[in-house]
């Protein structure tokens, strides 16, 4: 748990949501805002190309379930090739602040 200045009574009962993060490689034309955008640095670089020849972004190895649905990735986009959708689950499956 996270030490704020100001802690809310009900720190232990936030959760954050989670999310999945897809990708439309075609679009991309490798501008890397979205991973400069992300809160949780949840995408990097893939080593892979597309056939335009631009190097698309893939969420890291590990950090599959830290996607928090914020969306940042998809309002950045310039080619609306990234987006993220909320996982349904219990309010248990979620990520702890």
């Amino acid at each position: 748990m996270k030490v704020f200045a100001r802690t809310p009574l009900n720190i232990e009962q936030v959760r954050l949501p989670r999310g999945q993060v897809y990708l439309i490689p075609e679009r991309c034309k490798g501008c890397r805002v979205c991973i400069q955008f992300c809160p949780r640095q949840v995408l990097q670089i893939s080593e892979q190309a597309n056939t335009k020849g631009y190097h698309y972004p893939e969420v890291m190895a590990g950090k599959e379930q830290d996607c928090v649905h914020c969306e940042f990735c998809t309002l950045v986009c310039p080619e609306f090739a990234i987006y993220t959708l909320p996982i349904a689950g219990k309010p248990d499956d979620e990520v702890p602040v």
